[in-house]
């Protein structure tokens, strides 16, 4: 006999037992539970990649909120070294405005204040060079 190529013939014939009729059954609940499987693996890994998505962004978002805290503490600190350089230096010069020989040679220098028969020259500052 010869054959063709492409064509398939099928000559076998399915024997109608109650046997076969349960194995095919069998096979077809089989196939239901494959796709029922199939699909909520689909289905949970679709929610798990959402989940995991989510807590991937509020991490970021976290770590940049974090970032700036950061950096806007280490700002606060620099100014909170500045503003107790500040106070030691201004708590300095009130107990020096207590001492009344500094504020005499103050008044002396800014004010000209003199002493009874003192006399006070005021000399130019010496920005300037001389020309000669």
């Amino acid at each position: 006999m010869l054959k063709r190529k492409g064509t398939k013939t099928n000559n076998v014939k399915k024997i109608n037992s109650a046997y076969v009729k349960q194995q095919e059954q069998h096979l077809e609940r089989k196939q239901r539970e494959k796709k029922l499987l199939i699909r909520r693996l689909v289905a949970f890994g679709v929610l798990f990649s959402i989940i995991v998505g989510t807590l991937l962004l509020y991490f970021f978002q976290q770590q940049t909120i974090h970032s700036e805290k950061e950096s806007e503490y280490e700002q606060l600190q620099s100014e909170l070294q500045a503003q107790l350089e500040e106070k030691e230096e201004l708590e300095r010069e009130v107990e020096l405005l207590n001492d009344v020989d500094y504020l005499l040679q103050i008044a002396r220098k800014d004010y000209f204040f003199s002493k009874e028969g003192e006399i006070i020259f005021t000399l130019p500052e010496e920005e300037e060079e001389p020309s000669y």
